[in-house]
């Protein structure tokens, strides 16, 4: 015997399934927390620091 299924509630399953299968993909793309971001953003600061400090040519500005 097959059973029995109540649309409503098979509907509303859906939904509800949908939607955490759209949460999740957001929590991949954004969940980065605020220490998470702002110790990425330091590291990138050092490097580009390090870099411009190591350049041999100057861009202009200490030729004045």
């Amino acid at each position: 015997m097959a059973d029995i299924v109540n649309l409503r509630q098979a509907r509303k399953q859906r939904a509800r399934d949908e939607k955490a299968r759209e949460a999740e993909q957001n929590r991949a793309l954004h969940g980065r927390s605020k220490a998470d971001k702002q110790r990425d953003r330091l590291i990138a600061d050092k490097a580009e620091k390090f870099v411009d400090g190591h350049r041999l040519d100057s861009s202009g500005k200490d030729k004045q």
